[in-house]
């Protein structure tokens, strides 16, 4: 077996099934395509749920497509047994797959851990649940929303004496890809070991408890209840967000005493000789007064003004970007965290880039998000399909390409205008 071109990033020579759908899994498979394995994403002829939510941009979604770079597409009826024969080929040539199907409809499909492992021995399994493989709420549907609710952060989330409030971005979803994809290099590593495969189960109940070690972990070891705190913090002050001229905001936080003297002098102050706020537990004590003194004194700059002087101070600050601004933050652009790629139709997209930087095997996002059943002719070829059987699974509808699919929806279409022409 040749050695992979490992310029083509560290996981090249990898491929990957992704036949899950929304977020956590989709993005879990996106990031191991990000590094070099080639991800083929399995979808059904409704497609990803992400391909029918959200804003769109010409035919595609925006959630779908920010989520499913660095991919292949191809559209199989695993319904239909004689689809599951098309792919029982293309998961022989495989290494990870990516579920979050639930039973009975896995096994319906032919794709529970069993059966794919019939397919290619060796195979690395992994399914992402809402709430785990087994126990009580197995077999539960379940969003990150839900699993907010069940591990308290919805408790803690928001101001003290307000509602309980959801995480702004799904925050569980995209931990859990992380684990998803950590999952399947620690995997790999086995297999490369042993010479086998596993099952591997992700949740994302499990994933927002693993991401609770300060707050429920705190509890467990002490007894100390977490709470909720909005914008503060539970152990020093101050800690939060203040206003500034311009009807706009910044955070500033002193984890420490060297953190507020600085605040201190950047603001022209001496608070830290008043006995109100002199040390830590006496700030903590006048929260109230001391946030009072500190927006009368913030909301004297405006918000660039301020944070140049904070920052200067060598102060922790930060302004709070609206999504425009985001976008154009310097280091979030020097980091190549938003990076463009060129789409067949769309033209120029820009997506989110990759979170690790490699040194000796280079990543970059290397292929836009597919449209689907963009490469089904594609794969079906490189799994030994000639032209004719092509054809043949794509009349048959077993399997679907881009252009196949789009007459299907115009002939929807049409049918769907006339019958409201004649029902009116």
């Amino acid at each position: 077996m040749s050695t992979p071109d490992l310029s083509a990033g560290p996981l090249a020579g990898l491929r990957v099934l992704d036949l899950s759908t929304m977020l956590a899994g989709p993005y879990g498979a996106t990031l191991l395509g990000d590094l070099g394995a080639d991800v083929i994403k399995v979808e059904s002829p409704y497609g990803d749920e992400s391909r029918h939510l959200g804003p769109k941009r010409g035919e595609e979604r925006g959630p779908y497509l920010s989520l499913n770079r660095s991919k292949r597409d191809i559209v199989l009826d695993l319904q239909q047994p004689e689809a599951q024969t098309v792919f029982a080929r293309l998961a022989a040539t495989s290494d990870i797959v990516v579920t979050n199907i639930r039973e009975p409809a896995l096994s319906k499909l032919g794709l529970d851990y069993e059966q794919v492992r019939k397919h290619r021995p060796d195979i690395i399994w992994i399914r992402v649940t809402a709430f785990g493989a087994d126990g009580p709420y197995a077999g539960r549907p379940g969003i990150d929303f839900l699993a907010q609710g069940y591990t308290g952060v919805l408790t803690l989330n928001g101001a003290p004496d307000g509602e309980p409030v959801r995480t702004g971005f799904p925050a569980v979803d995209v931990m859990t890809s992380l684990l998803v994809s950590n999952a399947a290099l620690a995997a790999l590593r086995a297999r490369t070991l042993t010479g086998e495969g596993q099952r591997i189960e992700v949740s994302l109940l499990d994933a927002l408890m693993h991401a609770q070690a300060s707050s429920i972990g705190t509890y467990l070891a002490t007894g100390d209840r977490p709470k909720r705190t909005g914008n503060r913090s539970l152990y020093f002050a101050p800690s939060g967000v203040y206003p500034t001229r311009d009807g706009k905001h910044v955070v500033i936080t002193t984890p420490g005493e060297k953190f507020f003297a600085k605040v201190c002098r950047a603001l022209g102050t001496d608070w830290d000789t008043d006995p109100r706020f002199h040390d830590i537990d006496a700030r903590l004590a006048n929260q109230d007064e001391l946030d009072r003194v500190m927006a009368e004194h913030t909301r004297r700059f405006d918000r660039e003004e301020l944070v140049a002087r904070l920052i200067a101070a060598d102060v922790l600050t930060a302004p709070i970007n609206e999504v425009e601004d985001v976008i154009k933050d310097p280091q979030i652009l020097h980091n190549r965290m938003i990076v463009p790629v060129e789409h067949p139709e769309l033209g120029r997209i820009d997506v989110t880039g990759i979170p690790v930087r490699f040194y000796g095997t280079p990543v970059e996002v290397r292929k836009h998000p597919p449209m689907q059943g963009e490469h089904t002719r594609e794969l079906l070829a490189e799994l030994g399909y000639a032209q004719g059987a092509i054809d043949t699974l794509i009349a048959s509808g077993l399997a679907a390409d881009h252009l196949e699919l789009r007459r299907q929806r115009a002939e929807r279409r049409a049918r769907r205008a006339a019958e409201r022409t004649l029902a009116s």
